[in-house]
């Protein structure tokens, strides 16, 4: 009996045992089914809708030079300066040149702004190489009218007062001066159109005559058909290259379109990607100049006019750059300031050194030896007169301060003949911060070339107005970009050709 008992009790611990493998068992065969599953999970990954490539938003700003008249030119040019693809500012002299830059491409349509308000458009016609720069070429127009409403008047709408009611009632006539068939038409009888009006059969439908209306009517014949292989009628258009990025379009004008009969006639255009001012251009009919209304600008001449230009393919509002908050008397204190700056920096008169004891002694004792003998104290000369002042306030954005710009030079030749330009800003209490000072002369300004403000213009599409000026030098030059910002002035961009070296004054 023991021994039965003490068998009975080893397997029931065996089974216990067993009993609590069982959970154990389980787990690792469900982690093994995990396993197996996870090589077969890796062949049949997720299928992710792809990411949609959108087309970069560009932002293109040049700068328009001519001489004559605003608005009808006798010579023009247009000078890429820029191109903001979304991300960074590219130079636009370069950018997806294919051989001109996309800046400069045919029918490509600038807006020319002054202080921030677009004052006209500008079509690029053709671009060149000049000088190892590309320059385009086109035509400024004005800006387009805006359209007034037209009230569309409905002539089969008449108003009749005949009942007692005095409320006008709507009737649709179905015919010049026709009453007899005012009923609505009945099913299967074709209703009563108006007099000299188009009637349409839909494709297949027998007109009045009981005759099938063909599905395809043939061709006007006032009209040229194109024919392809076959001999059906067929149509083509060049295709469009869509993928790459695009700037403003101009509009095309419809007269612009000529129709051409079907006839084995031959005919020449212009090419207007290429420019060439020496090689020959075949016309149609009358010759017309490229440059019908202004020719292409050459030189630097003395009554060059400059204005920045701006293409984008979104209607962006303007944006006005002028500060309004100072009233005259601010500006013009703030433009004394800056005066006397620029005229201790022009004249390089070194500050008055610190006086010590020995050298209060040493004049005291000259003073004593001299003073028999004293001579009239030399009279002071006046300071240099400022030629060609230029003085800008800007509120380079809407929740900024005042940006003061000036800039002018002295009479003389050489070394003699200085320049100068200083971007400042106002303090508290009526003083003027100098930010950034730019000081040369005529004799190195292929070294420094002075800076002359074109003006302010939002080039990277954010709303802030960065300023562009000309860094010209003696036999060559440049546009460079400046943004201003935190009570500091950084270059954001320079035209082809380099940097030049710039003072930081404080």
């Amino acid at each position: 009996m023991a021994i039965d008992s003490d068998y009975s009790r080893a397997g029931y611990a065996v089974s216990l045992r067993r009993a609590a493998l069982l959970p154990i068992l389980a787990a690792l065969l469900a982690s093994a089914v995990v396993l197996a599953a996870l090589p077969a999970a890796a062949q049949y990954p997720v299928e992710t809708a792809p990411a949609t490539k959108s087309k970069p938003e560009l932002r293109a700003v040049a700068v328009l030079e001519w001489t004559g008249k605003a608005g009808h030119p006798t010579a023009s040019r247009l000078i890429p300066i820029s191109i903001f693809d979304g991300q960074q500012l590219q130079d636009g002299d370069i950018y997806l040149a294919r051989p001109q830059p996309l800046t400069l491409d045919a029918d490509v349509e600038y807006e020319l702004e002054q202080d921030g308000k677009t004052v006209g458009l500008y079509d690029i016609d053709n671009a060149s190489l000049v000088q190892g720069a590309w320059v385009g070429y086109g035509t400024w127009k004005p800006l387009p009218k805006p359209k007034p409403a037209k009230e569309r008047a409905n002539s089969r709408v008449k108003y009749d007062f005949a009942d007692n009611s005095g409320r006008p009632v709507l009737h649709i006539r179905p015919g010049a001066d026709d009453t007899s068939n005012s009923g609505t038409a009945s099913k299967g009888q074709a209703a009563p159109a108006d007099e000299g009006g188009p009637t349409l059969h839909r494709a297949g439908s027998a007109d009045d005559s009981g005759n099938s209306a063909p599905s395809n009517p043939p061709p006007a014949t006032d009209g040229p058909t194109l024919h392809g292989a076959s001999g059906g009628s067929a149509s083509s258009s060049p295709a469009d290259d869509s993928s790459g990025p695009t700037l403003r379009k101009a509009k095309k004008d419809k007269k612009e379109k000529k129709r051409r009969d079907d006839s084995d006639q031959a005919y020449v255009e212009t090419v207007p990607q290429v420019f060439d001012p020496g090689r020959p251009h075949l016309f149609e009919g009358q010759p017309k100049s490229p440059f019908a209304e202004s020719a292409g600008l050459r030189g630097m001449p003395p009554d060059m006019h400059q204005e920045i230009a701006v293409s984008d393919a979104n209607n962006t509002p303007d944006h006005p750059w002028n500060f309004i908050g100072a009233n005259p008397d601010e500006e013009a204190a703030m433009k004394a300031a800056l005066e006397e700056i620029a005229r201790k920096d022009l004249e390089s008169i070194p500050p008055p050194a610190a006086p010590t004891a020995d050298s209060l002694s040493a004049q005291r004792r000259a003073h004593k030896r001299t003073a028999a003998s004293a001579s009239p104290p030399p009279t002071l000369q006046p300071p240099a007169p400022l030629l060609d002042e230029h003085f800008r306030v800007f509120q380079l954005a809407y929740d900024s301060g005042a940006t003061l710009v000036f800039s002018a030079h002295t009479a003389g030749t050489g070394a003699n003949e200085k320049y100068i330009t200083l971007i400042a800003q106002p303090g508290l209490y009526g003083n003027v911060f100098v930010l950034f000072k730019n000081v040369t002369d005529a004799a190195d300004l292929d070294l420094t070339p002075r800076m002359r403000l074109i003006g302010a213009v939002d080039a990277l599409d954010n709303n802030r107005g960065e300023l562009l000026f000309e860094l010209r030098g003696a036999t060559q030059r440049q546009f460079a970009l400046y943004q201003v910002y935190n009570g500091q002035v950084t270059q954001l961009l320079v035209t082809s050709g380099g940097s030049f070296a710039s003072e930081n004054g404080g």
